[in-house]
């Protein structure tokens, strides 16, 4: 049976819920992000981009390139509600999806020929349904693994439809040439450059050895792979234990604290209402950090009292970020995760004191149960700001 994976990527998701919400917008150079000094575009419209604005550029460097664009302050909770509704309509189409970001999933569409038909017109569906129910458009790439799927749902954007068909992975990879490789940032291409490896068939002259003698383990044995367009296996989805977690790859590496820790509240807020919604508890909390040069280290700690709150999540998963992270290196990617989940809404060990986070996980069901109902709702903590 052919594995088939669909990427699913929200074209310019912040900017296009704006323009839904506010239909003055459409048409315009729209950039959202932090208004602060420190503020960073999170999304900008297709027509922004013509000027020059992506995003994790610095505000003030937006403004400059394009002064006469409209500016707009993000809105986490209204981007959360409807990647929610998106998600659910991608959940009819496979019982299989992994969300990797607010405006990404991957879809295993193996042997779901008899339901939607070929991958290409189950793609199409799949458009259709989510602008005719959120009116919100989407890229869809089609591969025989994820990576694949993730650089083809790029390829045509926006609205893009685009299929790698199986044994043509290493012609596309060709194709989109290494700068447009995913995975490979400015000092990666500057590294290879330093060898004359201009392109991925120079690339693939060199032995993974000799690749891992030059660029490191994990670089050396990435850069192996994707230049035969073989996943690297960043993708892999949960572990085999039972868990739930979330993780961001940033457009730029990045190492600013304060903007780490806001990413860490919105996931640890993610990661908790989950477990509510699904009734599990956890007991071990989890970060996982990538740098630039694709090293990857993960952390957990497993507290000796029940973890009650999306805040008892951040508090934890930020100790593990001051005692793990470098901070002479740039972060790629970062995740959370609550792991060594149980059935119920009661800790295994029941407290003999009332707890300052059981309070706190009782606000959050309430969110929960009025999200549940339509209700537009969110916890102020969970909310992020770039200023």
């Amino acid at each position: 049976m052919e594995t088939i994976f669909f990427h699913v990527d929200m074209d310019a998701f912040f900017a296009s819920v704006e323009s839904l919400d506010h239909p003055r917008y459409q048409g315009q150079p729209l950039i959202v992000g932090g208004m602060g000094s420190r503020g960073v575009v999170s999304s900008c419209s297709y027509e922004a981009r013509a000027y020059g604005v992506h995003s994790a550029m610095p505000m003030f460097k937006a403004k400059q390139l394009c002064p006469h664009g409209i500016y707009v302050q993000g809105r986490m909770h209204r981007y959360s509600e409807e990647s929610q509704k998106i998600v659910e309509i991608l959940k009819t189409f496979s019982p299989s999806v992994q969300q990797i970001s607010i405006d990404e999933a991957f879809l295993d569409m193996t042997g779901t020929f008899r339901l939607f038909g070929p991958a290409e017109e189950a793609a199409r569906l799949l458009k259709r349904t989510v602008l005719e129910k959120t009116r919100l458009v989407i890229s869809v790439g089609i591969g025989a693994s994820r990576y694949i799927a993730k650089m083809a749902s790029s390829y045509g954007k926006p609205d893009g439809l685009y299929r790698v068909a199986p044994g043509d992975e290493m012609a596309f990879v060709d194709k989109l040439g290494l700068a447009r490789l995913w995975g490979l940032g400015e000092s990666s291409l500057a590294m290879l450059k330093k060898y004359r490896i201009d392109n991925p068939q120079q690339l693939r002259t060199f032995q993974v050895s000799r690749l891992q003698k030059l660029f490191g383990e994990a670089a050396g044995e990435f850069y192996y792979k994707v230049s035969r367009g073989i996943d690297p296996g960043i993708y892999t989805g949960e572990t085999k234990s039972r868990s739930i977690s979330t993780e961001t790859t940033f457009a730029q590496d990045i190492n600013d604290i304060e903007l780490l820790k806001q990413y860490l509240l919105r996931m640890s807020h993610e990661v908790m209402f989950r477990a509510l919604d699904e009734q599990v508890m956890g007991k071990t909390v989890a970060i996982k950090l990538r740098y630039g040069d694709f090293t990857t280290i993960s952390a957990q700690i497993t507290p000796d009292k029940p973890i009650y709150s999306a805040e008892e999540i951040y508090v934890i998963a930020y100790t593990l970020l001051e005692q793990r992270w470098k901070r002479s290196q740039k972060i790629r990617l970062i995740g959370v995760g609550l792991y060594q989940l149980y059935d119920g809404d009661a800790p295994i060990q029941h407290e003999l004191f009332d707890d300052e986070f059981k309070r706190k996980r009782e606000l959050e069901k309430t969110v929960l149960s009025l999200r549940s109902k339509g209700q537009k709702v969110e916890k102020a903590t969970s909310l992020i700001k770039h200023d």
